[in-house]
């Protein structure tokens, strides 16, 4: 690389009040190689004019507007993403030619600690000495300035959007007109088909965590976010789905992927998430909202149950165990068939209560059942016999099956 001036005259002529598409371009004019500069979810803010041998992954990036998954999980699985999380010196990025990624040098843009963006320059068969190499992470102090003045304009706009999910959220805002008004005033795109998605942190959110969580909501994309924001442990995601058909999918998708990338690269635990029902209007955002809240609860209750479940639509019969508890608590009720084997168990020190449990919850396949309690079938059919025998209950009856498998899951309510 050879520019007639010295990397200290190069350096003056980056100047501050430059906007970042000039900067991009003056970057790459004194580094003679393409420039792109992202932010920290991987858009695109700006880039230089192309130059000759562009390679696939630029081509690709800057059509999108955004770095594609595939270009940014290989960065990860290559460390170099780790490299740039952790300094602020320039990475050499090795060429990844499944990937479409030529040779690159990079570097973070920071506040302290913090990484705002990168700068990527692409040298493909080049090379930079230390002072070109000195120059890029310069240029990266005065692309910060930038980014920082962009970020207190965008904090303006998610403080109103934040101020506005929480009235849609709580209900506070539920005539249709008003809604449209606010959402068009703060900016906020409500069309489509919309759901309440939560991710549920074990403790209250640090700043590693903050940081990440709105990497991957921007980044993963099963499902759009519409607006977002933390209240304590709890990461709230207003999503925007492309069909109703596929919601279950794409957000059950969505928090899998957002709950393993986050798990893993912060090594935290105990991360759980649910999301609501799907609604074609904004007015019935609450109702979405306090669905989720409610997978929540009932995945705390029942963890082995619910464990793979996200979604309000999947958890069944679940959906009402709350409403059906404070029923059998207010009327003082009992089942008589589960106090009858409860009594008969302890006198006689069997396990037909557990065994009727096992069977309901194999929806009553003698088989399954039979496995799970480590019996042979046969013993299993005996036992069922003498469940029938002692409480009276009809196994044919699918009315009285479903109201067993109720009070058992209340008594387990009740027992917590």
């Amino acid at each position: 690389m050879r520019n007639s001036l010295g990397y200290p005259q190069l350096l003056s002529q980056l100047r501050q009040d430059d906007s970042l598409d000039l900067l991009a371009d003056r970057i790459g004019e004194m580094l003679e190689c393409p420039i792109t500069i992202e932010d920290s979810n991987h858009q695109i803010i700006s880039y230089s004019r192309h130059k000759e041998n562009v390679d696939e992954a630029r081509m690709v990036t800057i059509m999108s507007r955004k770095v594609p998954d595939k270009i940014i999980n290989s960065l990860w699985k290559n460390g170099i993403m780790v490299k740039l999380f952790e300094s602020d010196e320039p990475v050499i990025v090795p060429a990844i030619e499944e990937v479409g990624l030529g040779n690159r040098v990079a570097v973070s843009i920071r506040k302290h600690n913090e990484v705002l963006g990168f700068i990527w320059a692409q040298i493909n068969d080049k090379t930079m000495g230390d002072d070109q190499l000195h120059l890029l992470k310069e240029a990266a102090k005065l692309v910060k300035n930038q980014l920082l003045l962009q970020r207190i304009r965008k904090r303006k706009e998610e403080e109103s959007h934040q101020e506005f999910l929480w009235k849609l959220l709580t209900g506070h805002l539920n005539d249709v007109s008003k809604i449209k008004h606010q959402a068009k005033r703060v900016g906020v795109n409500l069309d489509g088909n919309l759901a309440v998605a939560i991710i549920n942190f074990e403790n209250d959110i640090t700043q590693a965590i903050e940081k990440h969580a709105y990497y991957l909501a921007e980044t993963l994309h099963q499902v759009q976010v519409v607006s977002k924001l933390f209240d304590q442990n709890q990461l709230i995601l207003l999503t925007r789905l492309r069909t109703e058909k596929e919601a279950i999918n794409a957000l059950s998708g969505f928090i899998k992927d957002f709950i393993n990338k986050i798990s893993m690269r912060l090594q935290i635990r105990n991360i759980t998430g649910a999301f609501g029902s799907v609604y074609h209007t904004p007015e019935h955002v609450h109702c979405s909202y306090k669905q989720a809240l409610k997978v929540l609860r009932l995945k705390e209750k029942f963890p082995d149950e619910l464990q793979q479940k996200y979604s309000f639509q999947e958890i069944g019969i679940y959906q009402f165990l709350d409403e059906l508890y404070q029923i059998r608590v207010r009327d003082h009720y009992q089942s008589e068939a589960i106090k009858k084997l409860r009594e008969y168990d302890l006198k006689h020190h069997t396990d037909l209560l557990l065994t009727l449990k096992s069977y309901l919850e194999c929806d009553c396949n003698v088989y399954q059942a039979a496995q799970l309690l480590h019996v042979h079938p046969n013993t299993l059919n005996y036992r069922l016999k003498r469940v029938v025998e002692i409480t009276g209950v009809n196994l044919k009856d699918p009315n009285q099956k479903i109201t067993l498998f109720l009070d058992l899951k209340l008594e387990s309510m009740n027992v917590e």
